[in-house]
């Protein structure tokens, strides 16, 4: 009975070990389990992040890095120049030096404003446009002319490219040489020349008259007696006349039809004197300069036909058809008579003040406000009477 007992006994506590033998396996297997889980989880994110490391620096090898952008620096406002273009820079430019070719300058010298007000404070001004060979012969004398009147005329000059500047320039003359072409006595050139004047000087807002004059001109009265007389008139002064002889009708060429009739055909003095109105017709001429450039050539003789032809047919009503420069044809011939020094008179000048005309529809005795052809020689004797005759 005892053995029987301790059989017992044996047999409990060996099952009851073989329970806690069991537990304890089973234990270590889930703890191995969850050490194995935890290990493969650790394992599979650093796979994936040697991956993507991987491909992140293939694709940086395979692809240029993006350039390097500078930062750039702004100064402080008080370091900053700013160069701004204000309305009188616009209006008036201070220089004539351009590189525009002649079709940008006409195309911007033809834009005009729609408004009629202006916003400023506008001083009409002279424009005198000088066509010359080279230096001005007569400068002295211009320059005594123009003396105190800054503000109220602007100057411009065509000369030859060939002029190198060699002559020391008057004051006024200084910096006032537009971009120049080549031009010829007779040449169609000339009215190129003409037309380029104007449209440098419709460049400047202000100016209202614009007068042509040649290297042998010479003022006869004082310049407030000329701009008075320019502003106050009513007309252009482009001479035009019907010419039925050779060297008038027998220059027509007929390849001008149907625009420009015979008898729509007029010649005059090139020594025009106009209005703004009229010099943008003029460098805005699409219809008959053209034609003029086209057949007449040669012994057409252009600059006495253009003008004359193109303001009659288009603008008569508004142009004076006179010439406001005395020359003197008397001698006959294709060029007018020169004045040299001994010719050069109180007498001569007052003469040439003096003569009776049509002025805004009433006679006057002032007709003519410049004189051709003097040459160089004369200067000393003109210098001499300007203060007393001309009252320069």
């Amino acid at each position: 009975m005892k053995s029987s007992n301790n059989q017992h006994s044996l047999n409990y506590i060996s099952s009851h070990f073989n329970s806690r033998v069991h537990l304890i396996r089973f234990l270590s297997y889930l703890l191995l389990l969850a050490c194995g889980v935890t290990i493969g989880i650790i394992i599979s994110f650093y796979l994936k992040s040697c991956t993507f490391s991987l491909q992140f620096t293939q694709l940086s090898l395979s692809t240029p890095p993006p350039p390097l952008i500078k930062t750039p620096i702004v100064p402080n406002n008080s370091d900053l120049v700013i160069n701004r273009v204000g309305l009188k820079n616009f209006i008036e430019p201070s220089h004539v030096v351009h590189d525009l070719t002649d079709e940008e300058l006409m195309w911007r010298a033809s834009l005009t404003p729609k408004i009629d007000e202006y916003p400023f404070d506008r001083v009409p001004k002279v424009a005198f446009m000088f066509l010359v060979r080279g230096s001005v012969p007569l400068a002295p004398l211009w320059q005594k002319f123009f003396k105190g009147h800054k503000g109220y005329y602007t100057i411009y000059i065509h000369s030859n490219p060939s002029y190198n500047g060699s002559e020391v320039e008057s004051p006024v003359f200084r910096g006032r040489r537009i971009p120049s072409k080549k031009v010829e006595w007779g040449k169609f050139n000339m009215i190129e020349a003409e037309r380029r004047l104007l449209a440098n000087a419709l460049l400047d807002f202000s100016n209202q008259r614009f007068v042509l004059i040649s290297e042998s001109c010479i003022p006869l009265f004082n310049f407030s007696t000329v701009y008075s007389y320019l502003m106050n008139s009513t007309q252009s002064h482009v001479m035009a006349y019907d010419e039925a002889s050779s060297v008038g009708r027998g220059r027509y060429r007929i390849k001008m039809s149907p625009k420009i009739k015979l008898k729509q055909w007029r010649k005059g003095s090139q020594w025009f004197e106009m209005h703004r109105e009229l010099a943008l017709e003029v460098i805005s001429d699409r219809t008959y300069f053209p034609i003029f450039e086209k057949y007449c050539k040669g012994s057409c003789y252009a600059d006495e036909h253009y003008l004359p032809t193109f303001v009659s047919i288009k603008f008569w009503e508004k142009n004076s058809n006179r010439s406001l420069t005395w020359v003197d044809w008397s001698k006959g011939g294709p060029h007018p008579a020169k004045f040299v020094r001994p010719e050069v008179t109180s007498e001569l000048l007052e003469n040439l003040r003096n003569q009776r005309c049509e002025y805004n529809g009433n006679s006057t005795n002032v007709c003519f406000l410049f004189a051709r052809k003097f040459l160089q020689s004369s200067l000393t004797r003109l210098m001499r009477f300007a203060p007393r005759v001309m009252h320069l």
